[in-house]
């Protein structure tokens, strides 16, 4: 309460840097019932073994689904007072990506009200449990632990001015033991598992978010 300290709502205003202050006074603008895109991003250059990020700038987009199941996006589609959920592609994306606006504009050219934008952060490490073992087997002996530890995030935007409704997150993590051999095909099935926890785990707290979204604004 600025009062009780003796600060006037004046005062606060003129305190407020101009670009919080900008923040600060968004105000959502989307109607309900409610369109929402979907886009995954990742960092400049992303590849993996499953897919790979399209664009160049700060940051690149996938659109391949790799570890994202169509039940989870049932589950959105269903929420309610959801009218659809498109996931967006290079059709509308711009080649240039510089920040969440390229984005938003693309949501906004499928006339969706609000964007769900998401990222996967997959940490991997071996850990090697009997090395002499596995000299003595040419590699074949099971003597490594890989471990994938994986968290998927979301916000969730206004397309019109870029309002945060709401954030959600889940984490996966999964180990498996492999041997010198079959050690990269074991990592890149165990990160596939992770993000794929990762990911139903951020979809169910989306649905509680989005509770709280509808009672507020719906």
């Amino acid at each position: 309460d600025f009062r009780a300290m003796g600060i006037t709502t004046e005062e606060a205003t003129r305190l407020t840097d101009r670009d919080i202050a900008y923040r600060l006074d968004r105000k959502p603008l989307a109607g309900f019932p409610t369109s929402v895109a979907v886009v995954r991003v990742q960092g400049p250059g992303y590849r993996s073994s499953t897919c790979e990020g399209y664009g160049s700038g700060k940051y690149s987009v996938v659109t391949t689904r790799d570890v994202e199941t169509d039940d989870a996006f049932t589950k959105l589609s269903t929420m309610p007072m959801v009218d659809g959920v498109a996931m967006l592609n290079r059709l509308v994306i711009n080649e240039q990506l510089k920040d969440a606006r390229d984005l938003r504009n693309a949501a906004a050219e499928v006339q969706a009200d609000m964007l769900l934008i998401y990222t996967f952060d997959t940490q991997f490490t071996t850990e090697n449990k009997a090395a002499p073992l596995g000299i003595i087997t040419l590699g074949l002996f099971p003597d490594r632990q890989a471990r994938v530890n994986s968290t998927a995030s979301a916000v969730l935007v206004d397309t019109r001015n870029g309002y945060v409704y709401g954030l959600a997150e889940g984490s996966g993590h999964e180990n498996q033991i492999t041997n010198a051999w079959l050690n990269e095909g074991t990592v890149v099935a165990a990160r596939a598992k992770a993000e794929q926890q990762a990911f139903d785990g951020m979809v169910t707290q989306i649905e509680a978010m989005w509770k709280g979204v509808v009672d507020r604004f719906g």
